[in-house]
This record gives structure tokens, C-alpha cells and sequence, in this order.
């Protein structure tokens, strides 16, 4: 008997390899598919200016990466005794302006000269819902889009559905920037499974529809997308509140798990998949507690993992294990 619906995905033409550098952007499923590529040792920039959810405020922040924006304390609002920017989530706010405009600088440049040499671009929309600045808000241009709240009063913002064409407009013209910024890079869209029911149950599903229109419109237009189905994977084959957490919003440890061993099988080619085991046994091994680490058979079992990861490194020079060799060294001669 089946518990699910399994269907075929299609796969990326061009696959990813250890050798490729990533840049995600987006909603916060972003990081975890992120994570798990840093920990099988991809190279990955993710979110640099931090968690972002609506259209608009992923092509702002690709837009401003690409262009250098240099931000001024003119473009910061305190709030709560915080400076923050409408561009970017709390991580980037500071106690002083100064503060805040350093670490937004300073990711803004680190993500521009990345993505002038990225192979891939992976972007994960949450909500086509946007919330505008009022009058009210403070530091405004009125109708400009906020990417985070950072938890000022409600009349500060309008809320609006995007339409179709509008996600097409907002997102088309990022990519014809990115394409003449870096005409080498391939463009990953993913849909967030995470449901926005703050907005409501059908118009968490008003906004899903449109993201996800208006990304295979662009997807049937335009060379070097591709559309990995995460939204899909969630809501139509595992489809139960079992792979939800508690808050019946976000996928758990067992769905994440689930989409990332699909888009590793849709996104990888064999040679890369391989690899990726072997990572993940170094990284086992990175991880053991042992119950007495004196012990000359512990001693043993570091040094097998330490020759392991002194022998892929010399067959694959790109990959970093720095970290994990200095523990298995300073550990055996403890």
C-alpha cells in the first residue's frame, strides 16, 4: 500500500558539482537546503541580507548586490532602540547606525563579488502578500516594500497581493541584470512549503498560485531556469501533518530531509553523490562523543578518519577540512 504520492522531477541539465559556487536567496527553507550544502562541503553564500520572503525584496537585494549599494545611516530607522533597514532582516540592525550599516556593507560587498564568479543562483519565494510602508512608518518612502517587519506597529504597512504579471515584471527584470552581470550563471526557483497561515488559509494559497504562475511563466521563457518542485514535494506527495512541526507551518527534520534527498537525486550527477557519502562519513566521525576519548581504540578510530580526510583532500584540493583534521590530530595527541 502507498502513503504517498511519488512523482518523476525533472533534472537540472547542467548538475551541481563540488567545484560550483552557490548563492541562496529567500525565505528561511533557503538555509536549510543551505546548510546541508555546507555541510557536504559545497560552496555556498546564503542569504545576504538575511531571510527574505515576497518578489520584490529578492530582487531589491540581487539588484543592490549587484550594483554595490553602499548604505548611509539615511537609509536606517530606529526602532525599539535598534537601527534597522527596510531592505533586510534584524540580523543586520544594530545598536548604533554605524553598526548596522558596517555589517550591511560589508555582506553587500562579500555577496557582489561572489556572484560576479556564482554558477548557480538559488532563489526560494515564500509570499507573493507584500507590505508597504505607510506614511506612519518611520524613515518612508510611501509604497515602498519592506522585507521585514522588525516588529513595528501594523499601521506602518499596507498589505497587497502581487499579481501575476507583477512577480513576472519584478522578477524578470533581476534576471536580465543578473544575466548581463554574470552571463555564466544558472538560476534555481523553488517554492517555499512553509504556509503563511498568518495570512490566512486561502490566502496563503492565493499566494503560493501566483509565485508559483508566474515562475513556470518565466521558466518557459527564458534559458538557464529551473524549477525544483520543494513546494510540490511537501504539499502533494508527503501531504500529511506528520512532516509539519508543531506549528503546523514549517516542514520538519523528516520532510526537509525528504525534499533534500530529491533534490540531490534531480540537481547531482552520480560522481557528486558519491563524494557527498564520503563527506558525510567524515563528518560522522567529526561529530562522535566519545564515552572516554583516551582510549587507545578511540585514538585508533581518529586517526583512520584523519588519513580519510588527508586522502580526500588530495584527491579533491577544492575541498576544505581544515576543521575537522585539526580535531582529529589535537584529539589523538591529547
Amino acid at each position: 500500500m502507498k502513503f504517498h504520492y511519488e512523482f518523476d522531477l525533472k533534472k537540472l541539465q547542467q548538475p551541481i558539482n563540488h567545484q560550483h559556487k552557490l548563492l541562496l536567496i529567500g525565505s528561511c527553507f533557503t538555509e536549510n537546503i543551505g546548510e546541508k550544502l555546507q555541510k557536504h562541503k559545497f560552496s555556498v553564500l546564503q542569504n545576504p541580507n538575511g531571510i527574505l520572503f515576497n518578489p520584490v525584496s529578492v530582487s531589491e537585494a540581487v539588484i543592490n548586490i549587484i550594483d554595490e549599494k553602499k548604505y548611509t545611516a539615511a537609509d536606517l530607522f530606529q526602532h525599539n532602540e535598534t537601527w534597522h533597514s527596510w531592505q533586510h532582516h534584524s540580523r543586520y540592525s544594530g545598536i548604533t547606525a554605524e553598526d548596522a550599516v558596517q555589517k550591511i556593507n560589508a555582506s553587500t560587498q562579500e555577496a557582489h563579488d561572489y556572484l560576479k564568479k556564482a554558477d548557480y543562483l538559488l532563489i526560494t519565494l515564500g509570499s507573493a502578500w507584500v507590505y508597504t510602508l505607510t506614511e506612519k512608518a518611520a524613515n518612508a518612502t510611501v509604497g515602498t516594500v519592506a522585507a521585514n517587519n522588525h516588529k513595528a506597529p501594523a499601521d506602518w504597512f499596507q498589505r497587497k497581493l502581487m499579481r501575476v504579471d507583477q512577480v513576472m515584471v519584478v522578477l524578470g527584470t533581476m534576471l536580465d541584470k543578473l544575466g548581463a552581470f554574470n552571463p555564466n550563471i544558472n538560476v534555481i526557483f523553488t517554492i517555499s512549503p512553509v504556509r503563511h497561515l498568518r495570512e490566512g488559509v486561502i490566502d496563503n494559497n492565493r499566494s503560493k498560485a501566483v509565485l508559483i504562475q508566474a515562475v513556470h511563466e518565466l521558466n518557459e521563457r527564458l534559458e538557464k531556469l529551473y524549477y525544483f518542485p520543494a513546494y510540490e514535494l511537501v504539499i502533494d506527495d508527503l501531504r500529511d501533518y506528520r512532516f509539519y512541526a508543531e506549528d503546523l507551518v514549517h516542514p520538519n527534520y523528516a520532510a526537509t530531509e525528504y525534499v533534500w534527498n530529491k533534490f540531490i537525486d534531480a540537481c547531482m550527477n552520480e560522481e557528486t553523490k558519491a563524494l557527498m557519502k564520503q563527506i558525510a562519513e567524515i563528518n560522522l566521525a567529526f561529530q562522535h562523543k566519545p564515552f572516554n576519548s583516551n582510549t587507545e581504540q578511540h585514538k585508533k578510530f581518529l586517526h583512520s578518519y584523519a588519513e580519510k580526510a588527508k586522502k580526500l583532500h588530495e584527491q579533491h584540493s577544492y575541498l576544505n577540512f581544515s576543521k575537522e583534521l585539526d580535531y582529529f590530530n589535537s584529539a589523538i595527541t591529547k
